[in-house]
């Protein structure tokens, strides 16, 4: 079973990919309901809030023992802030749980208005992935162990790492499953 973390975010939109792949997909809430399931999906939205949110929940020690134990995961946008072993500009309530080795920094690429959409060649894939970036993160160093599998001008926008994968956009966000695809073949089932 599939879990996206339904604290913010377009959790919905992962949960129809999911399932537009063929895997049972539910929202996550709850310690008990992420206990049911064996791998997981971070959305986007605003990473401060979801740190904020994760806590008010009691979700953070649960998530970390589950990561820590070697749950596959999938982050996005924010997601990606909070797998990220280095946050640059971390505001002082937000953490992350150090899940790949990358240093990224919040809204890297601009506000709101800098948001774009680009066709991306992401390793693994027979042709090019519609991405959309909106307030997205943008990574400043990868760790040696790290493998990027897409780039735009030269800066990573999709990497895996064990049984970790993240993006800087938001793959929910197209009617392309083909992402989640990856992430369902490459680190769940690797």
């Amino acid at each position: 079973m599939f879990g996206v973390l339904a604290l913010q975010g377009a959790f919905a939109k992962h949960v129809e990919a999911l399932r537009g792949c063929g895997v049972e997909a539910m929202e996550v809430r709850t310690e008990a309901q992420l206990d049911s399931v064996d791998a997981l999906v971070i959305p986007g939205g605003e990473s401060t809030t979801m740190s904020k949110l994760l806590v008010s929940q009691g979700l953070t020690e649960p998530l970390r023992t589950r990561l820590d134990a070697g749950m596959p995961v999938l982050g996005t946008c924010a997601g990606m802030i909070l797998l990220a072993s280095e946050i640059i500009d971390a505001r002082s309530e937000q953490f992350s749980f150090d899940r790949i080795d990358l240093a990224v920094q919040r809204n890297g690429y601009g506000r709101q208005i800098a948001s774009f959409e680009t066709d991306l060649d992401i390793e693994g894939l027979d042709a090019p992935f519609r991405a959309v970036f909106i307030r997205a993160p943008k990574v400043d160093r990868v760790g040696p162990d790290v493998e990027v599998l897409a780039t735009v001008e030269g800066v990573p926008v999709l990497c895996r790492s064990g049984q970790t994968m993240v993006a800087s956009f938001h793959p929910e966000l197209t009617n392309d499953t083909r992402l989640h695809g990856l992430f369902i073949e490459t680190v769940v089932r690797a």
